[in-house]
């Protein structure tokens, strides 16, 4: 039996198809995610592609002692699962919590991850505290080819226990994407949008994530001048909770319900994330995208090197970004030079390791 242990949204799209590829070879798999209070997301996108799943534990909020907590009684319920289960393998995005139920039980342990480092280049002191407790755990290491071997060997893997792939993470689900504008409009049926003007889609940084230093405020202050300088419909999509948004921001169209945003993505004259997933979603969508996030990682890199994203870290930046970027055409035609070889991942989880 093989173990997906699922801690955000991104990993349901991404270990989607190789799912699929398994169910064709007969080969069992059970999935376990998390929820808790103000973060619900994950198992709403598990629920909208009907993938079977089992809910373990929290999310643990935004505190250090909290993760903590969570996470150490996550790992309790996890034993369980696996001894029920009687698992052989796991297969995460470099989670902390099954990583190190798998490690102690002697369980082979194959890790995805694409941000290793909260940098580009290979400084170790920018690896973020979930890879430090989990590829040095790794039977196997996938990785997309933007990040160096040289980083993952820092983190004590060998060449031999790396797997490298050739595309960043979000063309594994985007590759057969096919885009429907009768799909947004009939999701925001219930907003009062004009049609007539821009749409601009904005999500939030990760700010409760370990791997962000704190929450940078210039994308929020910046909500009403984009407002009153572009006239766009200003869409917001949560991270957390939603309720706070509606308050501060009355003239946006805070989105709550769960819908497949590559649709609202596609249609936007503009994409403002704070992110990775949805900041790269948008670039290989050819939506004109402006990343505030606090910090640059290897496929942003790659992004801001080959004209797909615009980099900013402040308010003027940001406004002046918005006005140059609102309504242009982005050309993917680099994306050509990837290839998404999704047997060839799954031979390699099943290939018997040595």
């Amino acid at each position: 039996m093989i173990l997906f242990d699922m801690d955000m949204g991104k990993w349901v799209l991404f270990f989607e198809p190789i799912i699929k590829k398994l169910q064709q070879r007969n080969i069992p798999y059970i999935i376990i995610s998390r929820s808790g209070e103000g973060y619900h997301e994950l198992n709403e996108i598990l629920d909208l592609k009907e993938l079977p799943y089992i809910s373990l534990g929290e999310f643990g909020g935004a505190s250090l002692e909290g993760k903590l907590v969570s996470s150490l009684k996550r790992q309790s319920l996890i034993l369980d699962i696996m001894n029920e289960y009687k698992v052989t393998k796991v297969i995460s995005g470099s989670v902390v919590d099954s990583t190190r139920v798998a490690f102690g039980l002697g369980i082979p342990i194959y890790n995805f991850y694409d941000i290793p480092l909260s940098d580009y280049k290979a400084n170790f002191k920018r690896a973020l505290p979930q890879a430090r407790l989990t590829i040095p755990l790794a039977t196997k290491m996938f990785k997309p080819f933007v990040v160096p071997n040289e980083v993952i060997n820092r983190f004590g893997l060998d060449d031999e226990q790396i797997v490298e792939y050739n595309f960043i993470d979000p063309l594994i689900w985007l590759k057969d994407f096919q885009y429907d504008e009768k799909y947004v409009k009939e999701s925001l049926i219930a907003y009062d949008i004009d049609y007539s003007n821009p749409t601009i889609v904005i999500r939030e940084e990760e700010y409760k994530s370990s791997y962000v230093d704190k929450k940078y405020p210039f994308l929020y202050e910046s909500l009403l001048d984009i407002k009153n300088e572009t006239n766009a419909n200003i869409i917001i999509i949560p991270r957390y909770e939603s309720d706070y948004l509606k308050v501060e921001f009355p003239f946006a169209v805070i989105v709550e319900e769960k819908i497949t945003i590559q649709h609202l993505i596609k249609f936007a004259d503009l994409f403002i994330g704070g992110g990775g997933t949805l900041n790269t979603e948008a670039c290989f969508l050819g939506t004109p995208t402006i990343s505030t996030r606090s910090f640059i990682c290897h496929y942003d890199k790659w992004q801001i090197d080959n004209d797909l994203m615009v980099w900013v870290k402040d308010k003027e930046e940001l406004l002046e970004n918005v006005v140059s970027l609102i309504g242009t055409q982005v050309d993917v035609t680099k994306l050509e030079d990837m290839s998404v070889d999704i047997d060839g991942i799954v031979d390699e989880i099943l290939k018997e390791h040595s």
